[in-house]
């Protein structure tokens, strides 16, 4: 048994069962859709299928992070089994998750000095920010110590890549992100915006692409380009989808194609409530390790 927790967010967009197996402790977030309140709890509570079927039926979302006191709560419970933590948090770069943690890390370590809470900004979000996750788990499982756990994951985390791309701007429209002349005419002209995660953990536009199928195609090329290794990558590879399994499977095909040397299959992953309330349905995002991000 280890004498440390690994700990994360809701929002890594894993399945409950993925995380019970992997001996991996979460928080939720939380959201709210059509004016009821639900945690953000790996669709347990509101299935993908449903809360994208409602959102395209014109159903108002809207999230909220983990407060600072749930924090404290949360971290105590673990403290209290005499337990140390390693805590990532969603990325600051979407969310204030971090300085919440932070602020409930500090307030703790006077009740429980003895005890050390390492709290890390992954800079990561969705399935990515859950191969992050799987990651240090296996490191955890092979007998990594806690305080060289935490320095790992700090040096490196800026080398897990997300490469995103969505067919349905309608959500861009609606929060902002896209002007509603641009998304106008990026409907009409099956415009597929391209985008990833810089350094600094912020979502940003890469390319503008027509097609889906060639946009499928461009995402794997991210892949060969910045994938460890080039095309021998011998990593694991995650991809979420939200409402659009069929086009998160012609990727991982194509992936799965390129890649002979793929630690496994692909593995799927619905995008969780968090993060789906912003992109809305039709968003296929891929990860895998690879160089360190550029701004």
């Amino acid at each position: 048994m280890t004498e440390y927790y690994l700990s994360c967010c809701s929002t890594a967009d894993l399945s409950k069962e993925h995380f019970e197996q992997r001996q991996i402790r979460y928080i939720c977030f939380h959201f709210e859709l059509a004016g009821q309140d639900y945690p953000d709890d790996m669709g347990i509570s509101v299935p993908p299928e449903t809360l994208y079927r409602k959102m395209s039926e014109g159903a108002d979302t809207k999230t909220s992070q983990i407060t600072i006191g749930e924090y404290e709560e949360y971290f105590e419970e673990m403290l209290k089994e005499g337990r140390d933590i390693l805590h990532l948090t969603l990325s600051s770069g979407i969310s204030g998750t971090y300085n919440s943690a932070c602020i409930a890390r500090d307030t703790l370590a006077e009740k429980y000095p003895r005890r050390k809470i390492y709290v890390v900004d992954s800079l990561a979000a969705s399935s990515g920010y859950g191969l992050l996750m799987e990651t240090l788990a296996d490191m955890r499982d092979a007998g990594m110590e806690l305080d060289a756990l935490h320095n790992w994951v700090e040096e490196r985390k800026r080398m897990l890549q997300h490469w995103f791309f969505s067919t349905d701007l309608t959500f861009y429209i609606r929060g902002g992100r896209i002007s509603k002349t641009s998304g106008f005419i990026g409907t009409v002209l099956s415009i597929c915006p391209l985008l990833n995660v810089n350094f600094e953990g912020r979502l940003i536009p890469r390319e503008k692409i027509r097609t889906k199928k060639k946009v499928i195609e461009r995402i794997v090329e991210q892949m060969e380009a910045n994938a460890q290794d080039g095309r021998e990558y011998s990593g694991k590879c995650f991809i979420s989808q939200s409402a659009c399994r069929e086009d998160a499977e012609a990727v991982a095909a194509l992936v799965e194609e390129r890649f002979p040397r793929l630690n496994g299959k692909v593995v799927i992953y619905p995008i969780g409530a968090t993060i789906g309330s912003h992109t809305g349905p039709g968003t296929v995002a891929l990860f895998f390790w690879g160089k360190e991000r550029e701004n």
